[in-house]
Order: structure tokens, then C-alpha cells, then sequence
């Protein structure tokens, strides 16, 4: 039988916002020192590994975790961007909720919520202005899931041809690619908590899905 490649999936380094809890999806802010340092971390984790192809998000930030972990020669996929937050972007889940007034939860809820315009003060000044309220803003989950399933069908070849793919891309992309690759809904991504430049793997058990390793960091 066919040995199948294995998908590696690496989260990008730390970023203020994601330091701080705060909704990143389209705001493009780059790495903070222990963010590159992070970086430069899993590439050691990775190093040694040989990629059929490697893939990565638009992003900066992503993009320069692939540089610093030492990745060369990989493609941009726009189906790995993170979740269009819409009007939660740069909001952590403690302001939603204190606007809301509710228990939003961000996978139970999505992100199309009557979050004021005001709010943006809040936000750093590059997250720009907050859309009006009641306009449908953002992706829903399942759009998510489909575009994960989108970048699965493309590496899957690949995996199926016995080489190993890695992906760079975001936290909540990731978990809803890895509960897509298990055949869950998009929305079990929330069972699987990422961390900031963790490496993980998708493999086969014969020819079911499996999760292989899940967050691992350089010991």
C-alpha cells in the first residue's frame, strides 16, 4: 500500500493582538520580537523535513513566520487567510461582550453582531473604522469551512502521491481546516485550541482522516 504524506500545519508567531486576545482577520499586523522568536523556533521543530509544496497565507505575518522558520520556494493562497471578523476585528471576546451584552461566543454566534461604530476607538489605529450597525459584515463559519475545504482538495493529491505539504497560515483557519479534515463540521474547530507558531499534523490511519499531533512546540 501507498505510504501517504503527512500535512504539517504551522500557526504564525505571535502578533500584539494575538498577545492581547484581540480578533485578527484582515488587519495585517506583523510579528512582535517574541512573535519572530517563535518563528525561528518552529523551523527548528520543522528542520530536517522535506515538503512536496508548502503553502501560505497572504498575510504578513504568516508570510514572515515562513521566512524566519527557514521556508523557501512556497506558493500564496488566499484560502488560507484567516476569518473575515467584520465588525469584531480588533475587539477581544471580553469588549463583544460587554457591547452585546451577552455571552457572545464567537463560534456559537459568528461574527455578524450590532458591535457600534464607536467601538473602533478602542482598536488600534490601523484596525480602521467599524462598520455600521445591523449590516452584514464578515464570514460566517461555514464560509470558513469552505474555503478549508477548498485548500484540502488541492494538497490532498499531493498527500495521496506519498509527499508532504505544509501550511502557514492562522488560528482559527487551522482549526477549522483540521476539523474539515476529520469530516467534523467547521464549527468543531473550537474543540481544538492553537497556539501561536505550534506545529501540528494531519495524517492517515489507511484511508481515514486521523490527527497525528496537535500544538507542539520545540521542547
Amino acid at each position: 500500500m501507498t505510504d501517504f504524506g503527512r500535512a504539517l500545519l504551522l500557526r504564525h508567531g505571535q502578533t500584539a493582538w494575538s498577545r492581547d486576545g484581540r480578533h485578527t482577520g484582515r488587519t495585517d499586523l506583523p510579528l512582535t520580537p517574541e512573535g519572530e522568536e517563535q518563528a525561528r523556533a518552529a523551523g527548528r521543530v520543522l528542520a530536517g523535513r522535506e515538503f512536496a509544496r508548502c503553502v501560505v497565507s497572504p498575510f504578513a505575518r504568516a508570510r514572515s513566520t515562513a521566512d524566519l522558520a527557514g521556508l523557501t520556494g512556497y506558493d500564496v493562497d488566499p484560502d488560507l487567510a484567516e476569518w473575515d471578523y467584520g465588525p469584531v476585528e480588533g475587539l477581544s471576546t471580553a469588549e463583544v461582550r460587554d457591547e452585546l451584552g451577552y455571552d457572545w461566543d464567537i463560534w456559537a454566534h459568528g461574527v455578524d453582531v450590532p458591535v457600534a461604530p464607536g467601538r473602533a476607538a478602542s482598536r488600534a489605529a490601523d484596525a480602521g473604522p467599524g462598520p455600521a450597525p445591523g449590516v452584514p459584515q464578515g464570514e460566517t463559519v461555514e464560509d470558513v469551512g469552505r474555503r478549508a475545504r477548498a485548500v484540502v482538495s488541492r494538497i490532498e493529491p499531493v498527500l495521496r502521491d506519498g509527499g508532504d505539504v505544509l501550511l502557514v497560515a492562522h488560528g482559527h483557519l487551522l482549526r477549522v481546516l483540521t476539523a474539515v479534515w476529520l469530516e467534523q463540521a467547521p464549527i468543531d474547530g473550537s474543540r481544538f485550541a492553537l497556539a501561536t507558531a505550534a506545529v501540528s499534523t494531519l495524517s492517515y490511519e489507511r484511508d481515514r482522516h486521523v490527527l497525528a499531533g496537535w500544538n507542539i512546540h520545540e521542547s
